[in-house]
């Protein structure tokens, strides 16, 4: 099997037993089970929406009552215990039973096609809402008799109360009938849309015409279930309408949105599908004037809700997880044990040569001649560092010690050049703040040397993880990248393990890769807003006595600036795809030095690729100037 990592597996498995032994729960836990909301999701027509990668799909694919029903059946296997788990705290599964019938419906590009039809607008809405039905019906019922653990006949719909006047016109109560109407349906509608030259209007097939409202009619399913009966709660998932014409999804929207309808409604999206002001913002934005978030519908954000710092140390988590499911999958390790991602990458202290470590001796004397610190001064500046490495970080290499005494040297000239000058001071002032060795001073110094001295930054399983931004496909397509430099190792029996060289190699060439293969709408102004903020990035971070520590990896406008851009400016609609695909992300009312920004940071993709620091909090305070004039002549 070619790597997994590097085909987005999940999305080419159909056998279900083969899909649940690689796929995570995490998408059930993190954005399901822990919404605010959680117990109104099968109620209220729900939006779920992320970027690309972020587990809608699989999210979909896991909760289909077909692969419910294979996960239930076997709750001793060790892969199904804890996806059952996460099914229960979802409400997707109550007391080791299904409680929802789910059937995910791809919609693929021929629902746009409708669009195009000359029909009036609400003609063709009507005529893609009516398959789509059609399509979740045949979908749900072949779930529901997939494992052979039913027929037909073991399978019975019940209508709304006060729906019983149009139970004919979606076939009756029983699931061949419900079938062979559905399938009629599809049948003519399909006819429609697939005709060289579309109908007129008076020539439509009745079967595409006759009243079709499935999910309006039906509330409940019950099926045998262990020879008792369950009744189920219906739910269609209709994955990637983004695909669909905005205005076309505007007008499905608002006829799923009705709040009779008793059949649950997912409607799974890229953020590109919504307006700028609603990505941009925490908060989404109805896609029709008369629907409003939380009273006619409820948003599902597949970003983790929490401190940044805390949804970081989770994907951590989630995304070894995920590596270590695929890593058996590779034919390279089918005869060996196959080993734990983590253990293939060295977080071994690269070291750079000894011309290299020769030439930083001399660049730290020349700062000291330049700056005029005294012998007493630097020797005060090396004790502090001694003293943070004997206490801190033992085996720390020689390189970045240099490297933070030069850091400090040009501190301590900074703050010395502040100080209030003494009646008593011999040219060697102690500075009113006193210096201090740290893990900040630390990481300035390694950024230093990445640059200066080629020195590896990124590398091991946490930089991996960080570098995806808690995306699982952007970390696959690292991991991916790593994994085959891995299995070559294997071919030639080389030692497995990756050093932080081949790591940082491998890595930075994957996310140059990625910008350049960047082709969604505005990608070119993208690559340019993100490639400037990163030059700008780097010469700050360069700053010899590193004010930023780690450096900086964001630009910040203040919020009251930001808020001033016209809903119809370009700018909104760049950075919403440069949101939207991963090359930033946004942080509204970022409280900072007693004011708020906007704080617009590049991903891990651009920090790799740039060698920046993964660590947040570092960012250049910018005018909404610098962000037009970054995407100007693009």
């Amino acid at each position: 099997m070619a790597n997994p990592f590097l085909r987005r597996a999940t999305e080419y498995i159909r056998d279900a037993e083969a899909f649940l032994s690689i796929v995570s729960p995490a998408p059930l836990t993190t954005f399901l089970a822990g919404h605010k909301r959680q117990n109104e999701l099968f109620d209220h027509p729900i939006r779920i929406i992320g970027s690309p990668g972020t587990g809608k799909t699989m999210l979909a694919t896991l909760a289909e009552f077909r692969m419910v029903e294979t996960i239930l059946s076997d709750l001793n296997s060790q892969t199904n215990r804890p996806l059952a788990r996460a099914l229960a705290d979802a409400g997707i599964v109550v007391d080791q039973k299904p409680h929802v019938a789910a059937v995910r419906v791809p919609m693929e590009s021929e629902y746009r096609d409708f669009w195009e039809l000359p029909y009036p607008p609400h003609i063709k809405t009507r005529l893609a809402f009516w398959l789509l039905q059609a399509r979740a019906l045949l979908g749900l019922i072949r779930g529901l008799t997939a494992n052979g653990k039913r027929d037909l006949s073991q399978i019975r719909f019940r209508p709304r109360a006060d729906y019983d006047a149009h139970i004919d016109q979606i076939g009756g109560l029983t699931a061949d009938g419900v079938r062979r109407r559905a399938l009629a349906v599809e049948r003519a509608i399909y006819s429609v849309g697939s005709s060289l030259v579309p109908p007129k209007l008076e020539d439509l097939p009745e079967d595409a015409t006759a009243p079709y409202d499935p999910f309006d009619a039906i509330e409940a399913v019950e099926i045998d279930w262990n020879g008792q009966p369950l009744e189920l709660r219906p739910l269609a998932m209709l994955d990637d309408v983004h695909e669909l014409h905005h205005e076309q999804l505007a007008a499905l929207f608002d006829v799923m949105s009705r709040r009779e309808m008793r059949f649950g409604r997912w409607m799974m999206m890229r953020l590109d599908a919504l307006s700028p002001s609603a990505v941009l913002q925490s908060a989404g934005s109805p896609p029709a004037a008369n629907r409003s978030e939380g009273r006619d519908f409820i948003d599902v954000r597949m970003q983790v809700d929490i401190k940044k710092a805390d949804a970081r140390r989770k994907f951590r988590t989630i995304a070894q997880d995920i590596a270590n499911r695929y890593l058996p999958m590779i034919e390279t390790f089918r005869n060996r044990d196959t080993p734990k991602i983590r253990d293939l990458l060295s977080t071994a202290q690269p070291t750079i040569s000894k011309s290299k470590l020769d030439d930083l001796r001399t660049r730290v004397d020349r700062s000291q001649d330049d700056l005029e610190i005294t012998s007493e001064r630097r020797h005060s500046i090396e004790a502090l560092v001694s003293e943070y490495v004997t206490n801190v970080v033992p085996q720390m290499p020689e390189d970045i010690e240099l490297a933070m005494v030069r850091i400090l040297m040009h501190r301590y000239d900074k703050r010395r050049a502040n100080s209030t000058p003494s009646l008593f001071d011999d040219g060697d002032p102690d500075p009113k703040t006193p210096l201090e060795a740290d893990r900040s001073v630390a990481h300035g110094a390694m950024i230093h040397l990445h640059h200066i001295y080629k020195r590896p930054l990124h590398f091991g399983i946490e930089a991996l993880c960080d570098a995806s931004n808690e995306n699982a496909e952007i970390f696959l397509n690292y991991a991916g990248a790593l994994v085959a430099e891995v299995e070559t190792r294997a071919i030639r029996r080389r030692s497995l393990m990756l050093s932080a060289d081949v790591q940082q190699t491998v890595l930075g060439d994957r996310a140059r890769a990625i910008i350049d293969a960047w082709t969604f709408t505005h990608a070119s102004k993208v690559r340019q807003l993100v490639y400037k903020m990163a030059a700008d990035c780097v010469e700050k971070s360069l700053e010899p006595n590193a004010s930023l520590d780690a450096g900086a990896n964001a630009v910040a406008i203040l919020e009251s600036d930001f808020e001033n851009i016209r809903a119809d400016d370009e700018l909104l609609l760049v950075l919403k795809h440069a949101l939207a695909n991963g090359a930033i992300t946004i942080e509204r009312n970022y409280g900072q030095g007693g004011k708020l920004w906007c704080l617009v940071e590049l991903t891990g993709t651009v920090c790799l690729a740039s060698g920046l620091t993964f660590l947040r909090g570092g960012f250049l305070p910018k005018k909404v100037k610098y962000l037009r004039e970054a995407i100007a002549d693009a």
